[in-house]
This record gives structure tokens, C-alpha cells and sequence, in this order.
């Protein structure tokens, strides 16, 4: 019941795309690492105010628990994250698409490398089931890019293009906001992902649709 509560536009543990899930996929690791993390420790309260005198070994148990127990968990927890880090860097790949991003005080611009001459406003057009590279950058302030269904979140910084990797998995409308406060207008900051199919984005390219 709880995380039926989580299932909206913005929620970040229901993703439709690969590098939401890898993303997703941390944070439940962390969750559950932490939850039995807390038992462990919890435990070894209780069984402390319980254990009779001299049952431990008080040199092994901070050895154990105070330095060794912590450093592999937090190596393992550095491997994972490093694996993960590396699946949402937007490497070469086959069909990859690129768009533009551009922010302002309080709308994004986006224009399409297959056509040039398109731009849309507040509606970003993508093609499902294919990577889509954003060049992201703001003509003002620093706003933040953040589609929580399909990625990260990226800075959009004044002079400078950042690049984040996008993909849906399917076609669908996805909600996109400025996750960044930069002034009284960054609550109305929001934007929409349109995912098509093939034919709906070629027809989209060819200027058929809005």
C-alpha cells in the first residue's frame, strides 16, 4: 500500500526507461542494505543489555564490527555504485538521437539534430525504445533537467552543454520538471517527454505533427 502511494508521473521507483531502472535498481539496494543494517545493529543492542560479562571479545568485536564490517560494506556499496555510474554515461551506440535542451526562466527549448529547423517549447519528442542524448544548457541561470521515469537528474549551466542519456522503453507522455530553486517561477518549471513509435517520430521529423 505504500508504494502504491509512490505510482505518479514524477516517481522515480516506477521508471519506464534503462537508466531509471539502473537508478531504481540502487535505490532499493541501498534501502534494503539499510534496513538490515539497522536489524543487525538493533540486535546487537538488545543482545547487549542481555549477554552475561566477559562473553565478548572487546578487541575482535570493534575489529570486526567497528572497522572491518564497515569498510566491506562500504566497498561493496562503491563497487555497485561505480557499476551503475557507469551504465547511465552516454556512450556510442547505434541510432542514438540528440536533441537540445535549452532552460530559461520558466521554459524549456528543444531542438532535434535529425531536423534542424524544428523546435518545441516545453514538449520534448523522442523515438521509443532508442537512446536519446540531451545537450542540455540554460541561457540565464542554473536550472536542473530532470525526467524521474527515464533518467537523472543533470545541471543545465549557463556557457557549458552537459549530456545526459534518456531512453524509453516504450511510448508514452512522461513528466519533466526543473528540479532546481533558482527563483519564485521554478515551482511552474515543468516540461513533457513524448515517446513515439517509429512511425509517429519520422512523421514527427517530416514536420507532420506539432
Amino acid at each position: 500500500m505504500a508504494l502504491q502511494g509512490c505510482e505518479e508521473t514524477l516517481s522515480v521507483v516506477h521508471p519506464a526507461g534503462p537508466a531509471a531502472s539502473a537508478i531504481a535498481s540502487l535505490w532499493w539496494v541501498l534501502l534494503i542494505g539499510a534496513t538490515l543494517i539497522f536489524g543487525f545493529v538493533a540486535g546487537l543492542i538488545a543482545w547487549g543489555w542481555r549477554r552475561p560479562p566477559g562473553a565478548v571479545n572487546e578487541r575482535g568485536f570493534v575489529i570486526g564490527l567497528g572497522l572491518v564490517f564497515p569498510v566491506v560494506v562500504l566497498l561493496a556499496l562503491l563497487a555497485y555504485g561505480l557499476v551503475i555510474g557507469e551504465r547511465l554515461l552516454p556512450r556510442a551506440a547505434p541510432e542514438v538521437v540528440r536533441v537540445a535542451a535549452e532552460g530559461r526562466q520558466w521554459a524549456w527549448r528543444f531542438s532535434y539534430e535529425d531536423a534542424p529547423e524544428r523546435e518545441t517549447e516545453n514538449v520534448l519528442h523522442i523515438p521509443a525504445g532508442r537512446p536519446v542524448d540531451v545537450a542540455i544548457t540554460s541561457v540565464d541561470v542554473i536550472h536542473s533537467f530532470w525526467v524521474p521515469r527515464l533518467a537523472g537528474k543533470l545541471d543545465a549551466v549557463p556557457g557549458h552543454v552537459n549530456i545526459l542519456r534518456i531512453e524509453a522503453y516504450e511510448p508514452g507522455r512522461f513528466a519533466g520538471l526543473g528540479a532546481e530553486f533558482n527563483g519564485r517561477g521554478y515551482r511552474a518549471h515543468r516540461f513533457e517527454v513524448v515517446a513515439h513509435e517509429d512511425a509517429a517520430w519520422q512523421a514527427f521529423l517530416r514536420g507532420e505533427t506539432p
